[in-house]
């Protein structure tokens, strides 16, 4: 059978019936609500689970040893991607990863639902982990797939795909965060049936749908390379395991030691994947203008992830700690803030959408959205130091301190991240598509693993100077970027 070229696959799928789009935004929309449903549900109280006293529900770990874990999990969920955009590429396409991907999710939040120790925590953690790396990235690549390529609508397709993923967000922390008073398994329960729900409907429409996209391999591997994968796979499980099986009883396997090690892999992996890519024999000079362009504002986009994501460690526990949470005359679970960044997108992309469609040849250029967002974000952590030099560093916050912090960094996002999304597909080399979007995620992997050593850092006594410092960096960086902006696009256009 020959294979089909990208075009081909495109137009083998209906072009317009989701508001405008391809019906295949459909399925796609609603597999990601469903697995963001699980995703932020589960996350939104998981630093609480951790940190919370036994007699509480929850495990009892100290607070600083769970804000860490916390971004470490985080880092190595998006870092995972690269072993679901390698499977994609080369082994059996997006729409099988999409698929297994869900699978492991579910069965990671059963995981969770079940009452027991840190090791069944710490399993369910490799499970959400590494079905993530498989299922996010890939959905993103098949959003692309199902566009002809500089076909106009590709950054609102994205923005719709971004409320989708959003709704899930926004929804989940409402209906777990109330649940936790009660249990933190009966919430993670709640995150297996959302899995469970989008595995089911991308099922039973991706055929209709999606016609073929999704179903190529583009970069398969030939018989010969297909059996050595398998065999050093095996051979790298079996000494990891023997390794492992000697280094634990003894006390060399430390959470801090891993911690450390995240913290290299998340700056290491990323630099190695840009060097493989740019001097790949299939990478053309065009395409590598463009990797150089991407350099960038893949830093611009760790930076800004290393603010954002802190909205679930630093400012979940500012809000569990710091914040009036009877505020508005009843009790406010710490978990609803997690709803706030959701919402605020799903309030707000339809009007970026709109007005990047609205603006046409008047955009602004990638890198000075990027730098926007860089702007927002800075501004979103400095508003964090106002409560406290107004109140003292003990007085309880009107939580709608927060609420403002959590609008500006969504702000920021709204101008990078799905700009970011739609970038990555045009920017990425033929032969690395799925694996390039995998690369966007390493982004927020390296923010998280950065993280991880940084949270530590936040005490009463150093929370001026922690957010002041973060806040500026993305400030300063944000108006480098806005100045050096004509210089990238000359890369991307070359």
């Amino acid at each position: 059978m020959s294979r089909l070229s990208h075009r081909e696959i495109v137009e083998s799928v209906p072009q317009k019936g989701f508001f405008g789009h391809p019906k295949g935004l459909f399925t796609l929309f609603f597999t990601e609500f469903w697995e963001r449903f699980s995703y932020y549900g589960m996350r939104a109280i998981l630093v609480f689970y951790m940190y919370y006293e036994v007699s509480e529900g929850g495990l009892g770990l100290s607070e600083p040893l769970a804000l860490s874990i916390m971004s470490i999990y985080g880092s190595l969920v998006y870092m995972s991607g690269i072993i679901g955009g390698w499977l994609a590429d080369r082994v059996f396409g997006t729409s099988k990863a999409v698929f297994y991907g869900g699978v492991l999710i579910m069965f990671g939040h059963i995981a969770l639902a079940i009452p027991g120790n840190i090791a069944l925590f710490f399993i369910s953690m490799v499970l959400i982990v590494i079905g993530t790396g498989l299922l996010k990235p890939n959905v993103s690549s098949v959003v692309g797939e199902i566009y002809p390529k500089d076909d106009h609508r590709l950054d609102a397709g994205f923005s719709i795909f971004y409320m989708g993923i959003n709704l899930g967000g926004f929804i989940a922390p409402l209906i777990v965060g109330e649940l936790m008073k009660t249990s933190f398994h009966l919430g993670f329960a709640v995150a297996a049936v959302g899995m469970f729900v989008g595995l089911v409907m991308f099922v039973i429409t991706k055929k209709k749908n999606l016609g073929l996209a999704g179903t190529q391999v583009p970069n398969p591997l030939s018989p010969k390379e297909k059996k050595n994968w398998i065999k050093y796979t095996i051979i790298g499980l079996l000494v990891i395991a023997a390794v492992l099986a000697v280094m634990i009883p003894q006390g060399w396997v430390t959470i801090d030691g891993v911690i450390a090690l995240v913290g290299v892999l998340g700056i290491l992996i990323p630099t190695i994947y840009f060097v493989v890519m740019y001097r790949s024999p299939k990478t053309t000079p065009t395409e590598q203008s463009r990797l150089i362009a991407y350099i960038p504002l893949f830093i611009a986009s760790v930076m800004f992830w290393a603010i954002q994501e802190q909205g679930s460690t630093i400012l979940a526990r500012y809000a569990d700690k710091r914040t009036d949470l009877n505020a508005f005359g009843f009790e406010i679970s710490p978990a609803w803030f997690q709803s706030l960044n959701p919402l605020f997108i799903i309030v707000l992309a339809p009007v970026f959408a709109w007005m990047w469609t609205r603006l046409g040849d008047r955009n602004p250029s990638i890198p000075r959205k990027f730098s926007f967002g860089l702007l927002f974000a800075g501004l979103s952590f400095l508003v964090i130091l106002v409560p406290g030099m107004l109140g003292g560093g003990d007085a309880l916050v009107n939580p709608m301190w927060l609420v403002l912090s959590y609008f500006l960094v969504v702000l920021g996002e709204l101008c990078l991240s799905p700009v970011g999304l739609a970038a990555t597909t045009r920017l990425a080399p033929a032969a690395f598509s799925a694996q390039t979007m995998s690369l966007w995620f390493l982004s927020n992997a390296a923010a998280q693993a950065i993280n991880a050593q940084i949270v530590k850092l936040n005490t009463p006594e150093t929370e001026t100077l922690y957010f002041g410092i973060i806040g500026g960096l993305s400030i300063v960086l944000g108006i480098i970027l806005f100045l050096v902006a004509p210089k990238i696009v000359r890369f991307i256009k070359d």
